[in-house]
Order: structure tokens, then sequence, then C-alpha cells
């Protein structure tokens, strides 16, 4: 008779070196692409108005190899004066994490969700030095809960109202 008979799998003993728990690593991140431009200088700079600032985000992600994925957090930001351009900023920065035996129904809400908030915090450092670096006050993004984000775009999306996830 067999040792393992009427065992089932969730019985089954596990060994040293069996490697099923999820694991999640960062391999790297960096600027992808990275534009500011600063067309009016250097007559914006003797405007007083206050700029008007608009801000856009997105969030992608596609499998780079197996269980290595990269997140792309891309930041537009344009400020005008009137009706000319202060500066514009256009910033994709990427990571590329390891990710194994994460379950499938949680790939999506990490790569859309909790990978951006591990890179949103460089990528706002990036906009802020640059635009400092332009001569303008440094442009101090917000914190973004791109959590709250990603379920407002699933609810959308059941609801039929879907918009890409980071457009306001």
């Amino acid at each position: 008779m067999a040792e393992n008979e009427g065992m089932t799998d969730a019985d089954t003993p596990m060994f040293a070196g069996d490697d099923t728990a999820p694991q999640v690593g960062v391999i790297a991140q960096y600027v992808k692409d990275f534009s500011f431009e600063n067309p009016n200088a250097p007559m914006i700079y003797q405007q007083q108005a206050q700029p008007r600032i608009d801000v856009q985000f997105n969030i992608g992600s596609n499998t780079v190899g197996e269980d290595i994925y990269e997140v792309i957090l891309k930041i537009e930001a344009k400020a005008s004066v009137e009706d000319q351009t202060a500066f514009a900023i256009e910033l994709s920065y990427a990571g590329l994490f390891g990710i194994r035996n994460v379950p499938d129904d949680q790939m999506q809400p990490f790569l859309l969700a909790e990978a951006p908030r591990l890179l949103f915090p460089f990528a706002r450092r990036i906009v802020a030095d640059a635009t400092r670096d332009g001569n303008f006050p440094p442009l101090m993004l917000e914190p973004i809960d791109f959590a709250a984000l990603y379920l407002s775009q699933q609810q959308g999306a059941t609801d039929g109202q879907g918009q890409p996830i980071g457009h306001a």
C-alpha cells in the first residue's frame, strides 16, 4: 500500500526548497522617457500671473520575461500663464518587478495599483527637480491613492462608464 494513499494535495507535506509562496521584488526602476520644455523663456519669467497647471497621468504594464513585468507611470504636466506655455513635462518612469506565485486575480491590482505606488515618490522628485531646474517653483505633485483609482476604474468598467486609469 502506498504511503500517500488517501492524502489530498493540501495534505501533502511541504519540503524545504518548495517555492510556492508569493514573491514580489523590485528589480530596477528607471527613467524610460523624459522631456522638459520651457518654450517661452526668457519672456515667461516676466509674467506676474499665477500659472494654471494641468497634470495627467497614466499607468501601463507589460510582460518582459518569465515572471518579470514592466510597469510604466506616465506623468504629463503643463503650466500656462494666460495663453503662453510656461513649461511642459512628460515623464515615463518605469519599474521592473519580479513576480512569482501571485494568484492571477491579484496580478492586475498589483501592477496597476501597488507598483505605481512604489514608483510614484521617485517620479515626483524628478518632476519637482525639473521644474526647479527650469527656474520655476518645484511642482510638488500631491500623493495619489492608486488603489482607490484602480477600484474606481474597475467599478466604472462594470458600470460601462470606465475611463483609462489616471485620467481625470
